[in-house]
């Protein structure tokens, strides 16, 4: 059943090479099937050819952490709030605020 969705998913994205959810979905499935390298690959394609796609921060976020790549998550996690800033996305950016609070130690109210 996991090779099922991954097969679909992998069938759509060929005809939607460029389409963002469904890379986003690609990254989340290999995720969840612990391919972290192709996770990886897409996650860090949305961020780079897709950077609107708000929810790609949260998650690359989490797995540079993962990863023992706190610096680059602390990265994305500005970039990402950045951004949910510009698209008066508050709720992605209260996500992101906190995981960046978390890896970075900050407790009290800063600039983001």
């Amino acid at each position: 059943m996991e090779i099922n969705r991954l097969e679909k998913l992998l069938e759509f994205i060929k005809n939607e090479p460029n389409d963002e959810f469904l890379k986003y979905a690609l990254a989340t499935e290999y995720l969840r099937l612990n391919e972290t390298d192709k996770a990886l690959t897409y996650y860090e394609d949305l961020v780079n050819n897709h950077p609107n796609y708000v929810g790609t921060y949260y998650h690359l976020g989490k797995l540079y952490e993962a990863l023992n790549r706190k610096q680059d998550a602390i990265n994305i996690y500005e970039k990402g709030m950045e951004i949910a800033k510009q698209k008066r996305d508050n709720h992605a950016f209260a996500e992101l605020q906190a995981v960046y609070r978390e890896a970075t130690g900050y407790d009290e109210d800063d600039d983001y």
